[in-house]
């Protein structure tokens, strides 16, 4: 059988042996009248780990996100985020069309937004006219996806919640790597949360549960969260099946992340050495690999199809843009090996452009 490395995304992790086992004697209830055991306690622990006081488990990560959009703002308001942020440019369709909701994406340098240009986007209550949307909510991501995974750091999350708290506005975190964002500043994950008044995270990306994400917020935020949830059909019965994984990612699956963090290191100086892939490397802050590969003459869509005959498998981003992003399914040496594959499609396209 062919080898295949997997670097589309960190959503391809496949559950441990001991979150399988987990799910097979967990306790299950109803959880869509809160009585599920298992699920109770992922929502304990998240809020717990957190630094919030609840927590609602949702189907995933874009679900969860609509669900905060619906609690935290009212039809016809307006949201201020980053302009390749995955709410906007991945989950906009969705969030307009069901939270109806403006969205006001604004510039960044690598997924972090300058404060000054945050209250430049701000509409003035006293200069608002009538039929113009109110500014409500400020929302930040943190790894920041389409900026290729990048960090925004404790004090500049800080400098986000002071502009909010100044013009009354929720400040909320899609922080689907949060933990990701932690393992990289070396920080407690509460460092980066404690100044967002509410987030989600997933347990389906690095964490390698096979569903799910949680909303963590206070009492008040997830009580409201709950019958948003309801009314975008996530109620969901036994989820324990779904929680009992849940909980082991939480306990256990946090720390190795920076073991995918040095495997994208390893990617990106490997890419970095060879001519005709342009890559920055600052960029390369967590476990996304983002790099362009028009040198070589090819557009991305191309490039990938070069990688597929070989087994490797990779996204694009953009006309001449490729993603790769590591993660527990992929070790240091099938990285290396990744690599060697990579040089080879480079050896043959350059006897293919002697020849012709």
């Amino acid at each position: 059988m062919e080898r295949i490395i997997e670097l589309r995304s960190d959503t391809y992790t496949l559950p441990t042996e001991e979150m399988l086992e987990a799910t097979r004697i967990a306790q299950f209830g109803n959880d869509n009248v809160g009585e599920d055991p298992t699920v109770n306690k992922l929502q304990e622990m998240a809020a717990q780990k957190l630094g919030k006081e609840s927590a609602l488990l949702c189907a995933s990560g874009t679900m969860a996100n609509l669900i905060s959009m619906l609690t935290l703002t009212s039809g016809g308001d307006e949201v201020i985020l980053e302009k390749k942020a995955h709410m906007y440019f991945n989950e906009g369709r969705g969030i307009t069309s069901l939270a109806r909701v403006f969205m006001r994406p604004i510039r960044s340098n690598l997924g972090v937004m300058d404060p000054k240009d945050i209250e430049s986007a701000i509409r003035p209550v006293s200069l608002r006219a009538h039929d113009q949307p109110k500014t409500k909510l400020l929302c930040i991501e943190n790894t920041v996806n389409n900026a290729g995974g990048t960090v925004i750091r404790p004090e500049q999350i800080e400098k986000y919640h002071d502009l909010a708290q100044a013009y009354n506005l929720k400040l909320y975190m899609d922080g689907a790597r949060i933990f990701n964002a932690s393992i990289a500043l070396g920080v407690d994950v509460r460092e980066l949360t404690k100044h967002v008044d509410c987030l989600m995270f997933c347990l389906s990306k690095g964490l390698s549960a096979p569903v799910g994400s949680l909303i963590v917020g206070s009492a008040e935020f997830i009580d409201r969260a709950k019958w948003a949830r309801q009314e975008v059909g996530g109620g969901m019965r036994q989820a324990g099946i779904i929680a009992a994984s849940g909980i082991v990612a939480v306990e256990k699956m946090i720390d190795r992340l920076i073991e995918d963090h040095k495997n994208a290191r390893i990617l990106a100086e490997g890419l970095s050495s060879m001519d005709g892939i342009s890559i920055n490397i600052k960029t390369v802050q967590t476990n996304i690999v983002m790099f362009d590969v028009s040198g070589l003459g090819l557009n991305s869509e191309e490039f990938i199809l070069e990688l597929n005959k070989k087994g490797i498998k990779s996204k694009t981003r953009g006309r001449t843009t490729v993603r790769m992003v590591t993660h527990r399914g992929v070790d240091e040496e099938d990285i290396r090996y990744a690599l060697k594959v990579i040089r080879e499609i480079f050896a043959e396209l350059n006897e293919h452009h002697i020849r012709h």
